[in-house]
Parts: C-alpha cells; sequence; structure tokens
C-alpha cells in the first residue's frame, strides 16, 4: 500500500493538470499514464545496459538506438530549458512512444494509433514531468499501488460498472487459480487489464525458464496466452501499455464489446477466465448475442457475463470471476436459471463470500468471487464456502493497511485451504469454511449465498435473578447517595 507521501504527490501531479487547464479525469490520467510510460522504458532500457556491460555483449533488443538516446527520459528532463523540453516531448518522444512495435503491427501500436498528447504548455510539463520524477517507482508493488490509485481518482469510476478491483484481490485470484504456460488467459472486461497483468507476473515468477525456453514458448507467452475485451478506448490505451511494461510484448487487447451479436462467433476458446465484469450500467439488448440470450434471457450484465464465460470457455476451462451478491441469491427465473446451469450442468467448486467493504471508497457492494469448471456434462459433487470478513484493510472509505494476522487478514488462509480441499470435508457449519453437498443446494432452489448454509454459534448469556440485580441497584444508590453526602461536607 503507497504511504499518505507518495499520495499527496500523485495528489500534487494530478491538481497541476487541473489548474494547467486540463479538467476531464480519463484525460489527465492518460497523460499521467503516458509520461510514466517513459519513464519506465528508460528505466527498462537501463536495466538491458547494465546487463550487457556485466556480460561485455552488446545491448540485446534496445528500446532506444543511439541516435533515438536523446529521447530518454534521464536525458530530456535535464535540458533546463521549458521550451526545450516541450518541443522534444511533443514533437519526438511522444510519436516514438506512439510507434513502437508499428513495424510488427501489435495490440499495442494499434490503440496508440488514436493516442493524443494535450499538454497545452511548456510551464505545465515542466511541472507535471518534475512532480513525476519525484514519484518512487522502484519497486514492482509500488509502481501497482500508484496505478491503482490513481485509477481510483478518475471520477467516472463507478458508472457503467467500472469498479477497480483492488490489486491485492486480483493477485488472491490468480494465486487461487494457478495458471500455467499452457494456459490461454482471458478477460473479457478488461479495463486496465490487471488480472492479465497478475496473470503475468505469476506465470514470470513460477514458470521464467519456461515460457521463455525457446523462440516458439517466448511467442506462444507474448502473442498467443492473453486476451482482453473492452470497449473504452482509453483503458485500452492504458491496458496495452500497462501489459508492455509488464514484459508482454503483443497481448490480445481488442476493442469489443464482449456481449454483442457481433462477436457471437468467439466460443471454446480459452483455458482460464478471470474477469470482474460489470455489475451495472447500460446494455442495448436487441445486440445482445443471441447464444447468450439462449442460456440465460436477462438485461442483467452480471448475469449475461456469466452467461458469456460459459459460452467463451473450452471443456476443461475455469474461471474465478467476482459476482455482486444477488447473483447468488436472486430469485428472479434468470437468476435461478443461471445457478442450476452452474451446479448441474457445470462443476461448481467454490464461492468465496467477501465483506461490502472490498470495493470502498468505490462502492459498498457485497460480492464474491465463484471459481467453476465448464465441463457442459456437471461433476458438481460439492461446493466449498468460505466466509471471507478481513482482507487486510479497513473496511471503510480509508481503507487502511492492518496487520498480518488471521483476524485482520483471511487472504492467506482462504488460498493454503483451497488448494488443500481434502481437509475441509469435515469442518462444520460454525467454521470460516466448509463444504455443502450439491443435493442440499438443490433443495434450496440453487440459493448459492454463505448465510443460507453456515451455522451461528451463539453464546449463552446467563443473567442474575431479579431480586439480586434489584439489589445491587440499591446498593449502588446508598453508595452514590453516600458520596453526594461527602461532596457537599467537603463544599459546605
Amino acid at each position: 500500500m503507497i504511504t499518505g507521501d507518495i499520495k499527496n504527490k500523485i495528489d500534487q501531479i494530478w491538481n497541476a493538470f487541473w489548474s494547467g487547464g486540463i479538467s476531464n479525469p480519463l484525460e489527465v490520467m492518460e497523460q499521467m499514464t503516458y509520461l510514466l510510460f517513459i519513464r519506465r522504458l528508460d528505466e527498462l532500457q537501463l536495466v538491458k545496459e547494465k546487463k550487457a556491460n556485466r556480460l561485455k555483449q552488446d545491448i540485446s533488443n534496445p528500446i532506444f538506438s543511439k541516435d533515438q538516446d536523446h529521447l530518454r527520459w534521464s536525458r530530456f528532463t535535464t535540458l533546463g530549458d521549458a521550451s526545450q523540453l516541450y518541443d522534444v516531448v511533443a514533437n519526438e518522444v511522444f510519436p516514438f512512444i506512439k510507434n513502437l512495435g508499428a513495424e510488427d503491427n501489435t495490440t499495442y501500436s494499434h490503440h496508440m494509433k488514436d493516442a493524443r498528447f494535450t499538454i497545452p504548455t511548456p510551464a505545465l510539463l515542466t511541472k507535471v514531468v518534475d512532480l513525476v520524477a519525484d514519484v518512487p517507482m522502484d519497486d514492482k508493488d509500488t509502481k501497482g499501488d500508484i496505478y491503482e490509485y490513481m485509477l481510483g481518482k478518475i471520477a467516472s469510476a463507478g458508472q457503467n460498472g467500472q469498479f477497480r478491483t483492488p490489486r491485492h484481490i486480483i493477485k488472491m485470484i490468480v494465486e487461487l487459480m494457478q495458471p500455467k504456460p499452457t494456459d490461454t488467459i482471458c478477460d473479457p472486461a478488461c479495463g486496465t487489464a490487471g488480472f492479465l497483468v497478475a496473470a503475468s507476473e505469476y506465470l514470470n515468477e513460477h514458470y521464467q525458464s519456461e515460457i521463455f525456453a525457446n523462440a516458439d514458448a517466448a511467442k506462444r507467452y507474448n502473442n498467443d496466452t492473453f486476451f482482453g475485451y473492452d470497449f473504452d478506448s482509453t483503458m485500452l490505451r492504458i491496458g496495452s501499455m500497462n501489459m508492455l511494461l509488464h514484459g508482454v510484448e503483443n497481448p490480445n487487447i481488442e476493442n469489443r464489446d464482449s456481449l454483442s451479436q457481433a462477436h457471437a462467433d468467439i466460443a471454446d476458446k480459452f483455458s482460464l477466465i478471470l474477469a470482474n465484469p460489470p455489475f451495472a450500467g447500460s446494455l442495448d439488448y436487441d445486440s445482445t448475442a443471441k447464444n447468450i440470450l439462449a442460456t440465460v434471457k436477462t438485461k442483467k450484465t452480471e448475469l449475461l457475463f456469466i452467461a458469456l464465460f460459459l459460452r467463451l470457455l473450452k471443456i476443461g476451462g475455469r474461471a474465478a470471476v467476482i459476482v455482486p451478491d444477488g447473483v447468488l441469491f436472486g430469485s428472479s427465473t434468470a437468476h435461478k436459471t443461471l445457478r442450476q446451469e452452474l451446479v448441474e450442468k457445470q462443476q461448481l467448486e467454490a464461492i468465496i463470500s467477501m465483506p461490502s467493504g472490498v470495493f470502498k471508497p468505490y462502492a459498498g457492494v457485497s460480492t464474491a468471487i465463484m471459481i467453476f469448471t465448464k465441463t457442459m456434462s456437471g461433476g458438481t459433487d460439492k461446493v466449498w464456502f468460505y466466509d471471507m470478513r478481513a482482507d487486510g484493510y479497513s473496511l471503510d472509505d480509508k481503507r487502511t493497511p492492518l496487520g498480518d494476522s488471521h483476524e485482520q487478514n483471511n487472504i492467506p488462509d482462504i488460498i493454503t485451504r483451497f488448494h488443500h480441499l481434502e481437509n475441509e470435508k469435515n469442518r462444520s457449519r460454525s467454521e470460516q469454511s466448509f463444504f455443502v453437498p450439491k443435493a442440499e443446494i438443490a433443495e434450496n432452489g440453487y440459493d448459492l449465498s454463505i448465510n443460507r448454509y453456515k451455522e451461528v454459534v451463539y453464546e449463552t448469556v446467563e443473567y442474575g435473578k431479579p431480586l439480586d440485580i434489584l439489589a445491587d441497584i440499591e446498593r449502588l444508590e446508598s453508595e452514590i447517595a453516600d458520596g453526594l453526602r461527602e461532596l457537599k461536607a467537603l463544599i459546605s
């Protein structure tokens, strides 16, 4: 979690943009992202140079050629002259980042075609560059937290269902699913590609020798592993930059309305879906894919996306998705039909109930993580439920970091228990996690809310006899009266 000092630095940058004439929050976010991206490219080049010096070799795949050295962050930030700085950034550096990968027609270059450098004056650019240079970006987690904090400042966050998924929740979901190099990973509502980035980090940490074993393996990792769809062009640009900065050169991030009939032909393609789909927002019902409506006839996007996931997954493909609590217990025909589909025709593995404060300050909605495998032939024997009560942060708008004890952070326990489900068989319904048989779920109308099944143990409270309580009250009143008499004697 970033400190108050770093937050203040980001706030200063934000305020500089606003006072400099850029008031659209998404535009501020986009321009800040470009500058952070430019700075990060220089850091990556520096790593390549150090490696080359250590091995006494030429730089492998340099980002900047020798005649582009003046375009590096560490070079142009020392120019001193505001007009010269503005000229270099606007007319050379920005075109440079727009054209990265253009010769290979990468996803990044495709989304950057319409990117615009909109910082209006040399004075504003100089001020913002100085402020950005002062933000510490050495730690990988700090980079992500800064990005998350910036996203949280977008005024439109929360509209059209665009809630930012906290990074520690994304990481937990990736740890639960443990992606492998052979997976094709998709987020059909990817936004800034947070789930795809976390999956790439997991693969790099656990399978680096495999994913870069040879040219074919590296090509598969860079071109055929990650798929993300969204119809917000700004988010697609930010997502593409995010993936490129995390070492994925050409992910399949496309401008696409995942629910539309125009893309209904994409099916049985992915082995892993990680997503936090929109919970609300606008929907063009008439253009919604017919094969999704055939699974569940509704206008609720949270239900349509689950039906979409079933269409997109291969047989044997897995999904871990965040859903609002209403999906678990909603009484409409669409809600019940979808839950029955997951329990009877697919393999529903787990429901992890999360506290309502997880998405604060953007929203106070209660959510859960639903984990299932597409089988089209059933397979649900019993479903594992976990009652998450703490995620490591306070559940108010401030989201203050807490300690590492289980009472303050259930995430390590969730991951451990999920990967050792054989130890969960004999847990009672009064514990934090337990199994519920499929037959019992069916008997309860396929209700998947944990409150339907958990047992609450009430402590027996013993009270004294009424006459004893009255005697205690009389004794206390007598003591109060004696005290008042003593006080009066002292002041008279």
